[in-house]
């Protein structure tokens, strides 16, 4: 009778908050984790190899990310006060940062005492970030569905050709990119997850991105793809100890610039947490949000300051996991962060997940990142176009998203500043979609307002009207069960 008396509280559980057995949640955690680990290691090892440091200090770099973004996805997923926004969302090692800490590190002198400079403008622009994320709360009304489901978009278009150039073998100019061996093993990996979903009941469907990546690296080691040899050359056991590479140093040129990134990064992290509101059909709210941003933020703090890592932020990638397997609790992204946690103590087992060969992590990549452009585009067909201007605001606000990633050196001759905002596609897209919604939507009488997309932040004057399956449509549906999420929708699958 206990026993019925649980499993029927569970079921009334919203789906994020819904825990799951645990031969359940390592799987679908180690399949987040396979599906981000390549984003994660890709930070320490540019900085790191840029800088000129040796093997040692890099993979000591590499094991510190992984301990790092472990502690803060489980600090994003768990929360603690009010921080973490308790949303399925992984964290990593963010690449808005890459170019700011690499002109710093090389201001510096490069090696140790380059990376002391970048830990110390790390350190100083999550303090910032942290004090001014309340900010964000009263910034939510700008992110009406017209500007939320552009950026959404723009987040899986940036992160395509990533999943692309992996698919052909990583490096544009080597001489095997874009090998018929390269693509079939990711057409293959492919295959395998569309045939997975397709055809194999619910357990399996969930587990397709994970049974993809295991068969393609199983046939790439079959063909002599797969290369397991550096597993041998990577400790068993490791801890990143405060201060490693000695105490962070100060410079004010670096500090500004790095919290001009901070603020990039805080713009992205929205988009994403704002986005998986929508995947999980738990619209966020602005105390979501900003204790999302608290997390990132402190989490980076931590990382530059004590534990020899760099800026922390929210991985796209997983909200088109999450979207694409229809797993939406928090707990079981709660288990990747304590397999990032363990790879990170224990280097031989990351080593292992580092030798999936990248082809087949292209293949898998492909149907992640554009599911995420696609529930961009299901959040945009909410959009009213009729009577005003929204069609140009989407319009725009991808078209600029997309210059920098169709022409990554469209603005090397602007000022810095300026590059390291308009950069990132993600940022692009975000500061144009909140400007044009600004000048085409809000303080003209007579013209139709996009409600918000989050509940305690409509646009001024209009009742929001979402049509979010099991998301909050009325203030007064909230309120007769105490605040508690709608019921949980009943299909085992994402819509699509």
């Amino acid at each position: 009778m206990a026993r019925t008396s649980s499993a029927a509280a569970t079921a009334d559980r919203h789906p994020v908050d819904q825990m799951l057995p645990a031969g359940q949640l390592l799987l679908y955690g180690l399949q987040h984790v396979m599906s981000m680990y390549a984003g994660v290691v890709a930070v320490p090892l540019i900085v790191g190899t840029a800088l000129g440091l040796p093997f040692a200090d890099l993979a000591y770099l590499l094991t510190a990310a992984l301990l790092v973004s472990g502690l803060a996805t489980l600090l994003q997923t768990l929360g603690i006060w009010k921080i973490g926004a308790r949303l399925p969302l992984v964290q990593g090692t963010s690449f808005a940062a890459v170019a700011s800490m690499l002109a710093i590190g090389k201001d510096a002198g490069g090696g140790v005492a380059g990376l002391q400079y970048i830990f110390g403008a790390v350190l100083v622009a999550g303090v910032v970030g942290f004090l001014l994320s309340g900010v964000f709360n009263r910034l939510l009304h700008f992110f009406p569905p017209v500007v939320t489901g552009s950026v959404i978009t723009v987040i899986g278009i940036s992160l395509l050709p990533v999943a692309i150039r992996w698919a052909g073998g990583g490096v544009v100019t080597a001489p095997t990119f874009g090998s018929v061996g390269n693509i079939g093993l990711a057409a293959l990996t492919l295959a395998i997850i569309l045939l997975i979903y397709r055809f194999l009941p619910g357990f399996f469907s969930r587990i397709a991105i994970l049974a993809g990546l295991v068969v393609g690296a199983l046939v790439a080691a079959a063909l002599g793809k797969a290369d397991f040899s550096r597993i041998g050359e990577a400790q068993w056991f490791a801890v990143s100890t405060p201060f490693h590479f000695g105490p962070p140093q100060f410079a004010a040129a670096a500090i500004i610039s790095m919290v001009i990134v901070m603020l990039v990064i805080m713009t992205e992290t929205t988009a994403d947490i704002l986005a998986i509101g929508e995947v999980v059909d738990r619209p966020a709210d602005g105390r979501t949000v900003v204790a999302g941003l608290r997390a990132d933020c402190l989490a980076t703090a931590v990382s530059g300051g004590l534990l020899n890592s760099f800026s922390a932020s929210a991985f796209a990638q997983n909200v088109g996991l999450v979207a694409i397997t229809g797993i939406k609790s928090r707990f079981v992204v709660a288990a990747s962060g304590v397999i990032l946690v363990v790879l990170g103590l224990f280097p031989k087992v990351g080593a292992i997940v580092a030798a999936i060969p990248l082809p087949v992590l292209g293949g898998a990549g492909l149907a992640l990142f554009a599911t995420v452009a696609a529930s961009g585009i299901r959040a945009l067909g909410r959009v009213n176009y009729e009577g005003n201007n929204n069609l140009i605001i989407v319009a725009l606000s991808i078209g600029m998203g997309v210059i920098p990633i169709a022409v990554p050196t469209f603005y090397e001759h602007f000022p810095s500043w300026f590059q390291t905002v308009f950069d990132s596609g993600i940022s692009s897209a975000a500061v144009t979609a909140v400007l044009l919604n600004l000048l085409f939507n809000v303080g003209r009488s007579g013209t139709p307002r996009e409600a918000a997309l989050v509940a305690e932040s409509p646009t001024v004057g209009v009742t929001p009207d979402y049509d979010v399956p099991g998301g909050v449509t009325d203030a007064r549906d909230t309120a007769d069960d105490g605040g508690r999420s709608a019921a949980p929708r009943s299909e085992s699958r994402p819509e699509h």
